[in-house]
């Protein structure tokens, strides 16, 4: 597959629609506790919410605005302060914002906001970035990378997505060290 230009013209605040089968991709193999309480911190209108909650998961949403659907509540996941206090994992497609700078700092913040897992829908080079080493090869919490073999339609209409992408899935930190893992799923 070779990644071409989008002609899309960005704007702010922009929907980012993901479609269930890449949240389906992520529990296939990293299956979440009936029970378990998720935090979507970029809830858009819940398409993931609503796939998390068809395998019996409950899910807090926020994001910065209200598109069509209401949120728990309104929150800047990037400068507000952490309002939900029992999540056991934080899940969400999040804004990548120029250069990756803004799905940086969701990282960052996802991963001190919650100790369980942190899974992060992403371009597939993401990692590439050497001033993100600290997300990766130097963070015991990486445990995997998820390739989606298929692209992501973010937009009504005939075409795909022109941009490869992945899941990037952090646990607890664990006792010992581990290697991570790349894995591979599609629709």
């Amino acid at each position: 597959m070779t990644v071409v230009a989008s002609n899309y013209a960005r704007a702010e605040n922009d929907l980012y629609q993901t479609e269930p089968w890449a949240t389906e991709a992520l529990l296939r193999n990293f299956p979440l506790q009936a029970g378990s309480v998720v935090w979507e911190p970029a809830a858009g209108n819940h398409l993931m919410a609503d796939v998390l909650r068809e395998h019996s998961v409950a899910v807090y949403t926020s994001d910065i605005v209200t598109y069509d659907r209401e949120h728990d509540i309104l929150f800047d996941f990037l400068n507000g302060e952490c309002p939900p206090s029992d999540v056991s994992a934080i899940i969400t497609n999040p804004p990548y914002g120029k250069g990756n700078r803004a799905a940086v700092k969701f990282a960052e913040n996802a991963l001190h906001r919650c100790a369980g897992t942190v899974a992060l829908l992403l371009t597939a080079k993401f990692d590439f970035g050497k001033t993100r080493r600290h997300l990766f090869a130097d963070n015991p919490r990486f445990l995997a990378k998820i390739n989606l073999v298929d692209r992501i339609q973010w937009f009504e209409g005939a075409t795909t997505g022109t941009e490869d992408h992945a899941w990037y899935v952090w646990g607890a930190k664990p006792d010992s060290p581990t290697k991570p893992i790349i894995l591979y799923e599609g629709k």
